[in-house]
């Protein structure tokens, strides 16, 4: 059963990745391709969080949460191993984009990058209404 403070705090987390999801589309349409990859990293990332919420359980780092979200829903068969494919790329992406002193990212890969964030929170939205009216 979840409480009613952690279904406040996954709800949050699904809006985070919403609100972001929109700034990286906003940025996407000013040929911003670093800002964008950014952006569509933390849709996936907020998205993450509200998943591990629903198991109780999180990480102080970006690295741990990417795992827990593997082992808890990839490996697991709850969510298909393309969104863990999708994660990893978004965060080299941003990894690239946010320290690397020459960031080669395109805006047509940061395009790419914002459907497949669409579509990751579309799936992370689908989980959790599953996994809250199975509790």
């Amino acid at each position: 059963m979840i409480d009613e403070e952690r279904g406040e705090l996954i709800g949050y987390r699904l809006s985070q990745a919403e609100e972001v999801l929109g700034d990286a589309e906003i940025l996407s349409d000013s040929g911003s391709p670093r800002s964008v990859v950014n952006r569509v990293y933390y849709v996936m990332f907020y998205a993450v969080l509200a998943l591990l919420l629903l198991r109780g359980t999180g990480s102080a780092r970006h690295s741990g949460v990417i795992s827990l979200f593997d082992r808890e829903y990839v490996k697991s068969g709850v969510i298909d191993r393309q969104f863990s494919r999708w994660l990893h790329e978004a965060f080299r992406c941003r990894q690239i984009g946010d320290y690397d002193e020459v960031a080669t990212i395109t805006m047509e890969e940061a395009i790419v990058q914002v459907s497949r964030a669409r579509a990751f929170l579309a799936e992370a939205r689908r989980v959790v209404q599953e996994q809250l009216e199975a509790n």
